[in-house]
């Protein structure tokens, strides 16, 4: 548990940081004060908490303060962990494999997302576990994205399937399906397109992957999930709106929250999507993909160590 922990402190070192600095260290041994309550709350909305979660934060220490004018900055951490973990009871997603394998999982998101890189990390990690994976470039639209899928399965020793820009994505799918059951794969990983010439081009290409996956198995795939970057904060609520009525998403995936010090927006993307957080992107690392954990990122947001 320790060790996940500091998986998730290092990675949100930039928003814990930008709290402290607000704040002043206001989490530390030191008693509060009434100012302290306000530099909280500017320092919270600043790493796109919202307007929602910073309240009820900010409300329940004010309570606890108004009993108690003795109240240490640790006590007040501690409250505003309470409050993070019971806003996000529920949000963490747990994999497991369907019957009959392969399970299913489709990659989506934007380009920059880091949906192609996170594709890899995950086929690493399962294959970690134990688990045999075949991953499938899917993105035929951009020859980077093929070309970074095969960079990471020769790095990784990856199982992969792949063709060439401009090949039919959907006719990918259905080969690296075949190729997925052929092997006795777990889990088939399916790297999407983040952009085509429009936006109605690419939701009919993700329906057409869906459909022809589901010529092999009706229930696939067993998993869609949106990549969202981190850095982009709340902004990235729109974005999955879209995808979530075009597609039916079933999760997400959080990326670069390393990079930013706003990931507070993790909790708004949670209460306005209700969609679970199955992983998070703490850095550039294989291992730096994580299960999200609510007790660990809540504790980190507000510097506790266990």
């Amino acid at each position: 548990m320790f060790g996940l922990y500091k998986k998730f402190k290092d990675g949100l070192a930039k928003t814990v940081s930008a709290i402290a600095a607000k704040t002043h260290g206001l989490f530390g041994g030191r008693r509060i004060a009434a100012a302290s309550l306000d530099e909280l709350e500017e320092a919270l909305y600043t790493a796109d908490f919202g307007v929602e979660t910073t309240n009820e934060i900010l409300a329940e220490i004010k309570q606890a303060y108004g009993k108690d004018k003795e109240l240490r900055g640790r006590q007040a951490a501690e409250i505003g962990a309470t409050v993070l973990q019971r806003v996000l009871a529920g949000a963490e997603g747990v994999l497991t494999p369907s019957s009959p394998a392969p399970t299913v999982i489709v990659m989506i998101g934007v380009n920059g997302s880091g949906k192609t890189t996170t594709a890899a990390k995950l086929a690493w990690m399962l294959k970690q576990d134990g688990r045999r994976v075949t991953v499938a470039a899917c993105d035929t639209f951009r020859a980077a994205a093929i070309e970074q899928l095969k960079a990471w399965a020769t790095r990784l020793e990856l199982d992969l399937v792949a063709s060439h820009t401009g090949a039919d994505a959907a006719a990918v799918a259905f080969d690296a399906w075949q190729a997925a059951k052929a092997r006795g794969s777990d889990y088939l990983i399916v790297d999407t397109a983040g952009r085509l010439h429009t936006k109605g081009n690419l939701l009919e290409e993700l329906a057409k992957i869906r459909r022809v996956l589901q010529k092999h198995d009706a229930t696939a795939p067993q998993h869609r999930w949106l990549v969202v970057d981190g850095s982009i904060g709340s902004n990235s609520i729109e974005q999955a709106k879209v995808f979530h009525k075009n597609f039916g998403l079933t999760g997400l995936v959080v990326t670069k929250l390393d990079g930013t010090s706003r990931g507070g927006a993790i909790v708004g993307i949670w209460r306005e999507l209700k969609l679970p957080i199955y992983f998070v992107g703490l850095g550039e690392q294989p291992e730096d993909l994580q299960p999200f954990s609510v007790e660990n990122y809540a504790k980190a947001v507000f510097s506790l160590e266990d």
